[in-house]
């Protein structure tokens, strides 16, 4: 009963308003519970310059979303349950909250993540088909995004042996289409993931979101053909910032689809032409459980933030003024206000739960001004 209140409190935090992974984060590093974050949120929001009350998901949506979910044979999952991978957890904005289609109990299971080009060539699909097929004999699982092209020969080619797939939108929405009679196998098979809530059709600006996923839940990632603007150079680029091995398949410098990952090979992505590349590089053997195992602690009360509020009155309109329509890195504000890191943070969320702040990539942040805030 217990574990059901948490995750019915973990979908209502990271569903309400202006709440995002790292938000979710900075929230019970400071209040150390979701009961107490939730209930902190309206004024916290106020203190940031909200002028009208935040919406707050209610417990009534959070049961109709699990609900929905079990009715399609899924189920939710959040970072406190022993199901959730444990690597996920050592990116910096990890989701708090997981649909599951499937078997959750392999999202722990040693994996490689394979992306590459939808347009891609029928070499290119016959090389992810026999490269997965090949780690799955040593005992490795696929990553991958259900998407058309490589994605798709990789779980098609990872299916007899252990394959998990991490969609962009609801668990309910298989995309693409085509992709249904796959979706069923991966969930009997292994598992299909899902960030969004139940319901939500693919979204452009969630692909990114959803690659961070692939790439984290991997020690390392592949990849398979992909042009100068591929998406799944955002993966490699991901990879490389959650500390994990990026490799990257060798092809004619005459064909567009292999300018991305010949690009990846010179800037030291190691050279993929087989599997061997990656067993012999790649230490699958070290689970490092006493840092995994760390991640479960990390929001215990003995780790939560204590702050005053005559602290943060009279750190507020400082901080501020350092942010600015372009954005603004916080190490820069927090050397340049001469304030303790916890404070700007603490600001910032006040901010970002007012709907004043957005963050951009590379931990900055930006304000979000409306016309009137010009207008005297």
């Amino acid at each position: 009963m217990e574990d059901i209140k948490r995750t019915i409190n973990c979908l209502r935090l990271i569903r309400s308003e202006n709440v995002g992974s790292r938000t979710f984060q900075a929230l019970l590093l400071i209040h150390g519970t979701v009961e107490k974050a939730l209930d902190a949120i309206p004024q916290m929001a106020a203190k940031g310059g909200r002028k009208k009350p935040v919406k707050l998901f209610s417990e009534k949506d959070a049961i109709k979303e699990i609900e929905n979910c079990e009715k399609k044979g899924a189920r939710i999952i959040t970072l406190f349950d022993k199901e959730y991978p444990k690597l996920l957890k050592h990116i910096s904005d990890y989701p708090p909250v997981l649909t599951v289609y499937g078997k959750a109990d392999v999202l722990n299971k040693p994996s490689v993540a394979i992306v590459g080009a939808r347009n891609s060539s029928s070499n290119g699909c016959s090389f992810a088909r026999n490269l997965c097929m090949e780690l799955g004999r040593n005992n490795l699982y696929t990553v991958s995004g259900l998407a058309r092209g490589i994605d798709t020969a990789a779980h098609k080619g990872s299916l007899g042996f252990g394959t998990i797939a991490v969609v962009a939108g609801g668990i309910d929405i298989i995309y693409p289409p085509e992709n249904k009679e796959l979706f069923k196998q991966i969930g009997e098979k292994g598992a299909v993931v899902a960030e969004m809530p139940f319901g939500e059709a693919p979204k452009a600006q969630n692909f990114p979101r959803r690659n961070r996923i692939i790439s984290g839940m991997a020690k390392a990632t592949a990849v398979i053909e992909a042009s100068l603007n591929s998406g799944s150079l955002i993966t490699a680029r991901m990879a490389l910032e959650q500390d994990r091995e990026v490799f990257a398949v060798p092809g004619s410098p005459l064909d567009p689809r292999c300018a991305g990952t010949n690009k990846l090979i010179k800037q030291g992505a190691y050279l993929l032409t087989s599997a061997d590349d990656i067993l012999q590089l790649v230490d699958y053997s070290l689970q490092d459980d006493f840092l995994l195992e760390e991640g479960n602690n990390l929001f215990s009360q003995s780790n939560t933030v204590n702050l005053s509020d005559s602290e943060l009155d009279g750190a507020r309109p400082q901080v501020i003024e350092k942010i600015g329509c372009s954005p603004t890195a916080i190490d820069d504000i927090i050397v340049q206000t001469g304030f303790p890191a916890h404070i700007v943070l603490s600001v910032i969320l006040e901010l970002e739960l007012a709907g004043r702040l957005e963050r951009n990539y590379g931990n900055k942040v930006s304000m979000i001004y409306e016309i009137e805030d010009f207008l005297v």
